[in-house]
């Protein structure tokens, strides 16, 4: 039952770290007025350390917990690539850009690393304790 339970939620924990890193990736664009808006910058950082945390928190295996950032660096790797038909998703261009894409992409790993130093390096969560019945009446009176 457990193998079952861990494995329920690495694909938790996959797909939910797929789905945020194609996000921040289609969201390195955005700009105001010809400024680049770092949210992907700061959903990299604060994502990846909330879900490598919550993925080892809740399932209570390490395993699972490197999950996450594991995902995130294949996407996000992945969409530095240049695809046949000649689709790149985060192209380069002027300074800013490739600066803005540059540390997406170093913030995004450290931030990965530092949230699976501390899931690696620290002790198993505790698990809540099991309730066991307790025999008897509940009386007190036998001895």
């Amino acid at each position: 039952m457990r193998g079952l339970r861990l494995a329920g939620w690495a694909v938790v924990a996959v797909l939910v770290s797929a789905w945020l890193a194609l996000v921040e990736v289609f969201w390195l664009p955005w700009r105001l007025g010809g400024v680049p808006i770092p949210v992907s910058l700061l959903a990299a950082v604060f994502g990846n350390v909330l879900l490598v945390g919550a993925a080892h928190r809740l399932s209570g295996s390490r395993l699972v917990a490197v999950l996450p950032a594991v995902v995130w660096l294949g996407i996000a790797l992945a969409a530095t690539m240049q695809r046949p038909e000649g689709d790149l998703l985060l192209p380069g261009g002027d300074a800013v850009t490739e600066l803005v894409n540059l540390g997406f992409l170093l913030v995004g790993v450290v931030a990965a690393a530092f949230a699976v130093g501390r899931a690696l390096g620290g002790a198993p969560p505790a698990r809540p304790p099991v309730s066991r019945p307790v025999a008897g009446s509940g009386s007190g009176g036998a001895r």
